[in-house]
């Protein structure tokens, strides 16, 4: 069974496995708090939409890190 995007891929653009899931997790949360905040039904879940910003280069470390919710 072949997986879409490819995690190698994903790996590759974040720099690590450990880097790539919390990245996700952070956006994943990110997504669905503000679909609820909205009130909009998601139409798809919010860890694949976390997972296609960061293969589409939307969302990446750089970007995360900049976050001022991010804490040292």
């Amino acid at each position: 069974m072949m997986l879409y995007p490819p995690v190698a891929d994903l790996v590759n653009k974040v720099g690590s496995s450990y880097a790539l899931v919390n990245l996700v997790a952070k956006r994943a949360r990110a997504i669905a708090a503000e679909a609820e905040r909205e009130g909009e039904p998601m139409t798809k879940k919010a860890v694949s939409a976390a997972i296609d910003e960061v293969y589409t280069g939307k969302l990446t470390m750089s970007g995360a890190a900049a976050d001022p919710d991010e804490t040292a």
